[in-house]
């Protein structure tokens, strides 16, 4: 039995317009929904202590930013979802392959979506190789 090793994936959303109670209310919202999802074996909101230098932080974890241990053969449902889900507000994705390799990407639309979706399926495929 071939054993696949997961990736993590972090999804930040930057929507214009809400403060950041709201912002942060919204990806508190979105967690439960997110750990669902076929092929999430984990999602949790990003601590301060793991945050990239220089983000913005609202009660002690980063702001509207949670993460994912996503099974990289189902990584498609997650896209799919984020697009029913998310549409067409703004948001980054980074996505860590094992192997140490990471793909950035960003979004504003279910079209940006689908293409991202695309770009995280190539980059993953060459993990599994």
């Amino acid at each position: 039995m071939e054993t696949t090793s997961n990736v993590q994936v972090t999804i930040s959303l930057s929507e214009l317009g809400l403060d950041q109670e709201e912002l942060q209310k919204q990806v508190q919202n979105l967690l439960p929904q997110i750990k669902d999802v076929d092929g999430v074996e984990d999602a949790d909101l990003v601590a301060v202590t793991e945050a990239p230098q220089g983000s913005k932080a609202f009660g002690g974890f980063e702001l509207g930013t949670l993460k994912a241990v996503v099974n990289p053969a189902l990584i498609k449902p997650l896209f799919g979802f984020l697009g029913r889900v998310l549409g067409n507000k703004s948001m980054k994705v980074e996505i860590k392959a094992p192997d140490g390799r990471e793909l950035k990407l960003e979004a504003s639309s279910r079209e940006d979506l689908e293409f991202a979706q695309k770009l995280a399926e190539d980059f993953l495929k060459k993990t599994n190789t």
